[in-house]
């Protein structure tokens, strides 16, 4: 079975794709969903570097609740989308990390107008997810083998995204 993360900044349309992926028949998880994450004390030294959720807490991958979509092998492709400050843990697990990107104003948008989650709706929280985007975005860049501009429609991503699955 192939595993593939599919990763990115709040507000890139990794929940949109995983939904679509599951409307389409394909074992596709959100791992940034309450089943698979759940909010974290942070020590101090994380909440200064400035990437918590808030200062004193965060929404990370639970490792024992990972482990079993992780594990599967029914299915020819696992598609798992999310971002989390400890994700890092699980990239070993993963044959293709693919990062789902937008430029910072449709972002800003899609955040203010979505209905599927209401992180994003605060000015704080979208003045947040920008400068992740400067911040965290990079260093998910460096660790992808693929990136996808999701200002494509829909069914222009999904066809990138399945080619970039389907190539050897």
């Amino acid at each position: 079975m192939r595993r593939i993360l599919l990763t990115g900044i709040s507000g890139v349309g990794k929940s949109t794709v995983t939904e679509e992926l599951a409307r389409r028949g394909y074992n596709a998880v959100d791992a940034d969903s309450d089943v698979y994450s759940a909010w974290v004390a942070v020590p101090d030294e994380l909440a200064a570097a400035g990437t918590p959720v808030t200062a004193d807490r965060d929404w990370v991958w639970c490792e024992d609740r990972m482990a079993e979509p992780l594990s599967t092998t029914q299915e020819a492709v696992l598609f798992v989308s999310g971002c989390a400050a400890n994700m890092g843990k699980f990239l070993r697990q993963f044959d293709q990390i693919i990062l789902l990107s937008a430029p910072a104003p449709v972002i800003a948008e899609r955040l203010r107008t979505r209905t599927n989650n209401p992180y994003g709706k605060d000015p704080i929280e979208i003045e947040r997810v920008l400068a992740l985007k400067e911040s965290v975005e990079p260093r998910l860049r460096d660790v992808a083998n693929h990136e996808i501009d999701t200002t494509a429609s829909l069914e222009q991503v999904m066809s990138s995204l399945l080619h970039l699955v389907q190539a050897p």
